[in-house]
C-alpha cells in the first residue's frame, strides 16, 4: 500500500509540474515581448527634423523602437518595390502611396495624407533678391540647386515655379540637380551652389529662421506638395507601427509639423 501511495503521489507532482510548465509556454508575458520588433520607417527627406521629434515624444510615450530611413521618395518606393522590410512609409507626394496601393503592397485603407509641404527659395546670402533670378543666367560660378525632379516631389515643384516665372529654360544650365531635397539644401550650406529650393521646413532652426534671404513660394506657382503616408503589408499585424500612424495624426503630431512650416490638411 505504501508503494502504491508512494507512487501516485510521484506521479501528481510529475502532472502538476507538466501542466505548470505547458500554462507558462501558452500564456503570454504580462510585460509584451522581451524584446519588441522595431518599428522600421522609410521617410521623404524633406520631413527629417519634424519626423525625428515627432518619434522622440512617441518614444518616450511608448517606449517602443523606431529605426528611420531617410532619401528621395523615388528612391524609397523603388527599395519598397524590391520588399524592403519597411513597416510605414510617408511619401513626400500622393503619387507613389497610391502606386503601393495599386500594387497591392499596402494594407488597405491606411493612407493619409500626413502634410502639405511648404517649397521655399534661399540663398544664404541676405542681399539675394528675387528679382536677381531674371539676370541669374548672366552671373558665372552661379549655380540654383534643386531636387532631382524625376525622383524627388519639391524639385518637380521647383520646376513648376521656374516655369511659371518663365525663366526655365534661361536657368536650366544653372540648376544643380540633387539626389533629394536634403542635398539640395547641402548644396547651398556648403556654397556648392548660390541659392536653392527647398522645403521650409529645413531653414527653422531652434524655432527661428536661417539667416540669409528666403522666399516662401506661393502655392499658386505650384501644384500642392500633398504628403501621404501609408501602412505597408509588413506593418499589417505589428502593434508598434500601428500606434505609429495614430500618433502621426494627433494633435502634438500636428503641432511639431505646423512649427516647420507644413500645412496641415
Amino acid at each position: 500500500m505504501q508503494n502504491k501511495a508512494y507512487i501516485h503521489l510521484i506521479f501528481l507532482i510529475l502532472l502538476s509540474a507538466t501542466q505548470n510548465a505547458m500554462a507558462t509556454k501558452l500564456s503570454p508575458s504580462l510585460e509584451g515581448d522581451a524584446a519588441p520588433t522595431t518599428i522600421s520607417v522609410a521617410v521623404a527627406s524633406n520631413f527629417t527634423v519634424p519626423m525625428k521629434l515627432i518619434v522622440q515624444n512617441f518614444k518616450k510615450k511608448t517606449r517602443l523602437k523606431v529605426k528611420l530611413s531617410f532619401s528621395s521618395s523615388g528612391k524609397l518606393y523603388a527599395q519598397i518595390r524590391n520588399h524592403a522590410p519597411y513597416h510605414l512609409f510617408l511619401s513626400a507626394d500622393t503619387t507613389k502611396p497610391i502606386a503601393l496601393e495599386e500594387q497591392f503592397l499596402t494594407v488597405k485603407a491606411s493612407r493619409f495624407t500626413y502634410a502639405i509641404g511648404t517649397l521655399a527659395l534661399w540663398s544664404p546670402n541676405p542681399e539675394f533678391k528675387i528679382d536677381d533670378l531674371a539676370t541669374f543666367h548672366n552671373l558665372k560660378n552661379n549655380y540654383i540647386a534643386i531636387a532631382n525632379p524625376k525622383i524627388a516631389p519639391y524639385g518637380a515643384a521647383a520646376v513648376q515655379v521656374l516655369k511659371s516665372l518663365k525663366l526655365y529654360d534661361a536657368l536650366n544650365p544653372k540648376l544643380i540637380r540633387a539626389d533629394n531635397v536634403a542635398q539640395a539644401f547641402q548644396f547651398v550650406s556648403t556654397h556648392s551652389a548660390f541659392a536653392g529650393f527647398v522645403s521650409l521646413s529645413q531653414l527653422r532652426v531652434n524655432n527661428r529662421f536661417r539667416k540669409g534671404f528666403i522666399w516662401v513660394v506661393p502655392q499658386n506657382k505650384h501644384s500642392p506638395i500633398r504628403q501621404d503616408a501609408v501602412l505597408l503589408l509588413p506593418g499589417k499585424s505589428h502593434k508598434g507601427a500601428i500606434q505609429l500612424m495614430r500618433y502621426l495624426q494627433s494633435v502634438e503630431a500636428k503641432k511639431i509639423m505646423g512649427g516647420y512650416g507644413y500645412r496641415l490638411p
